[in-house]
């Protein structure tokens, strides 16, 4: 069964800048069609992590593997085509302010697949009513639209070029816990009926049990520990348990 299929398969992944190791040795799999969080504090390398995937950082050793082939130790060229199979909501939206609404979500139809300007408008304004947003919108500028309508024309954009794999980096980061759930909402929906694979990261808990199929937690350069919702409310890792309940004392030690 699809299910069963391993999309991505990171083993003994390391990554370091200068004297900081930021990846020590990241083992992961994304099962195709599943959603896995990949929780941990600032600064545990969980940014660095899919930017190795997606070829935007090179790991200093290790292997990531898209649908069983090696992406590590070819050129960005030779997975070019393997990286546009890939979607991304970024952290904050990271819409461009030159463009116009439909020009961002349009932007990998138009850039990448060559699509003509005016098929790709009407594209994109049917995009943006899948994400509750109505074509009322496509003409304005992002610096027009609310932070919580920002971050759905980037789940739109992410959204357009009906990519294989979903990463979402920070999803609900600056949104009120009403606007969060409904962006974890559109982010279920939007996966479901894509049958795309998703790697989220967030240190949002209400945004992980919810969005998940699985968690990993990353601590120290390593998963330290991975399983379902359900195995997560009840695991005794103290590490998980700190950072899940959101405890200042235990084993993550905070510099201050």
């Amino acid at each position: 069964m699809d299910e069963l299929v391993d999309k991505i398969t990171v083993r003994n992944l390391h990554k370091s800048f200068g004297r900081k190791k930021v990846l020590n040795g990241v083992d992961l799999t994304v099962k195709k069609g599943e959603s896995l969080v990949v929780i941990g504090g600032s600064g545990t390398g969980k940014s660095v992590l899919i930017k190795c995937i997606q070829g935007l950082i090179t790991p200093d050793r290790g292997s990531i593997k898209i649908d069983g082939y090696e992406t590590v130790g070819k050129s960005y060229k030779d997975n070019e085509k393997l990286y546009a199979t890939m979607g991304m909501l970024f952290q904050g939206g990271a819409l461009f302010d030159s463009l116009s609404v439909w020009e961002n979500v349009a932007f990998g139809l138009i850039e990448n697949q060559k699509m003509p300007r005016k098929l790709a408008k009407e594209k994109a304004i049917e995009v943006l009513r899948q994400v509750g947003l109505g074509a009322d919108v496509a003409d304005l500028s992002p610096s027009e639209l609310s932070g919580g309508m920002q971050k759905r024309v980037g789940l739109a954009r992410a959204i357009a070029t009906r990519p294989e794999i979903i990463f979402f980096d920070e999803p609900t980061t600056g949104l009120d816990p009403i606007m969060a759930d409904v962006i974890n909402d559109l982010i279920i929906d939007s996966v479901k009926k894509l049958g795309a694979s998703a790697l989220t990261i967030t240190h949002d808990m209400a945004s992980a049990k919810k969005i998940a199929d699985r968690i990993a937690m990353l601590y120290q350069g390593k998963i330290i520990w991975q399983g379902t919702v359900s195995e997560l409310k009840t695991t005794n890792n103290p590490c998980v348990c700190q950072f899940v309940n959101g405890q200042a004392t235990g084993p993550i030690k905070v510099e201050i």
